[in-house]
């Protein structure tokens, strides 16, 4: 049983979560001093015709394959490498981070009143095994005004998040029901998580 993993994801939200299991992890970002530049945004740009849980969990693979190469070149010690990547979908359409306050705005004028799919697609390396998983929950939100939406999105928060909003914030309050994983909306399902987790022998039950 490893003490520690690796936590390839800069997302404040995704280590909290990983803390509420007990598991001691460690980062690995890209961008170090000696790094070879990464394309970030290249990684999760959508192909023509991709569905959006095929695009999440592709998505996430990549990000995990970029990140085992990372620790190759540093020399790191060995521990599982644990990856996530969360997409918002209506219908077949993918909402992916906004590009600015207005691509937020309109992101969010058209989830309003409307249901939609968040998908978290979550992989770990472990030595030579690759395990993955996906949570798909339904979310769906009140009306909302464009003041509402405009005071939102003033607040910065819809910045850096797929479908322009954080179910842990201020928009809780527009959301009038939810089907499927909490956890997994804000960034890292920890059924599917733990499962994984515990394949690895990482955590014992």
């Amino acid at each position: 049983m490893t003490d520690f993993i690796y936590l390839a994801s800069q997302s404040p939200r995704r280590r909290q979560l990983l803390a509420q299991l007990g598991v001691r992890h460690e980062l690995l970002l890209p961008n170090a001093v000696g790094d070879a530049p990464e394309d970030a945004e290249g990684l999760e740009a959508v192909q023509a015709g991709e569905a959006p849980a095929a695009y999440v969990q592709r998505v996430t693979a990549l990000k995990l394959d970029a990140a085992v190469a990372r620790h190759k070149r540093r020399g790191l010690p060995l521990a599982p490498i644990l990856c996530s990547d969360t997409t918002v979908a209506l219908g077949e359409r993918i909402y992916g981070k906004p590009e600015d306050a207005q691509d937020a705005a309109r992101m969010l004028a058209e989830l309003s009143g409307r249901e939609h799919q968040v998908l978290t697609a979550v992989a770990l390396q472990a030595g030579d095994r690759r395990l993955a998983a996906l949570s798909v929950s339904r979310v769906r939100f009140a009306v909302m005004t464009e003041a509402q939406i405009a005071a939102y999105v003033a607040s910065g928060e819809p910045m850096g998040k797929a479908g322009a909003y954080g179910i842990q914030g201020p928009v809780a309050q527009y959301v009038q029901n939810i089907n499927g994983s909490y956890t997994g909306i804000m960034g890292l399902p920890l059924f599917e998580t733990a499962q994984l987790l515990r394949a690895a022998g990482v955590l014992r039950d």
